[in-house]
């Protein structure tokens, strides 16, 4: 299987985890977008919490009932992709812009189910960049600070604010995203600590002791991991 299809797998592996009565936390990203299709395909009584402006339209648009994460208040499960995949199940997230819904959403949940393509794992979190959001006012003084966070982890490089066509992407939230291309995160949860310290940092897309379960599609069909 190819990379998207090995997404469509894992989707819908996930999909088969959920169980009528259920609040779902809908995750966002390509990977994501199949688990949703493959949910609302089920055509169970469901409720989803989405992370993402993007996901709700696309839940709704395949008449998945949704539901705010201030009403749901807790969820049984949640099912999102991940930028990479860590040992024992250390992520980064936040490739689609969502990491703080994201989190959000994980941190309510009672389950947590990462999907993702066997590209995915790694045997060290950082070779993809590591996305920090940012309130906007003042944003290039919190990007100096987050550089000697950074440099307090022995990680010596500079965020990059995230443009497209020349013009700042905005979460939801209408935050900023700065990507720190870390090369090689050897203490994540050091790293962690260090950005949340920063003023001006809203979250970043180091997921840790968050995910209960990997599904991983490869060549051979979908494989699951555990912490």
């Amino acid at each position: 299987m190819d990379a998207d299809a090995q997404k469509k797998a894992a989707g819908e592996a996930a999909a088969a985890l959920v169980e009528s009565g259920m609040v779902v936390g809908l995750g966002t990203g390509s990977t994501a977008a199949w688990f949703v299709k493959a949910l609302a395909a089920r055509k169970l009584d469901i409720v989803g919490v989405p992370t993402s402006q993007a996901t709700g339209e696309l839940a709704q648009s395949l008449g998945i009932r949704l539901m705010a994460l201030g009403a749901a208040k807790s969820l049984d499960l949640t099912v999102d992709g991940a930028d990479e995949i860590g040992p024992g199940l250390s992520l980064i997230k936040g490739g689609g812009a969502a990491l703080l819904r994201e989190k959000l959403v994980w941190e309510a949940s009672r389950r947590c189910v990462v999907i993702a393509d066997a590209a995915k794992r790694v045997p060290t979190l950082g070779k993809y960049p590591l996305p920090i959001e940012v309130v906007d006012f003042g944003h290039e003084t919190t990007a100096l600070r987050i550089c000697d966070a950074l440099v307090s982890c022995d990680i010596g490089v500079a965020p990059r604010l995230r443009t497209r066509d020349g013009v700042p992407v905005r979460t939801d939230e209408g935050n900023l995203i700065y990507d720190a291309p870390c090369g090689a995160i050897h203490e994540p949860a050091a790293l962690a600590d260090a950005l949340k310290s920063v003023t001006g940092v809203v979250d970043h897309g180091l997921f840790l002791d968050l995910a209960d379960t990997a599904l991983v599609g490869t060549a051979q069909g979908v494989v699951t991991f555990e912490p």
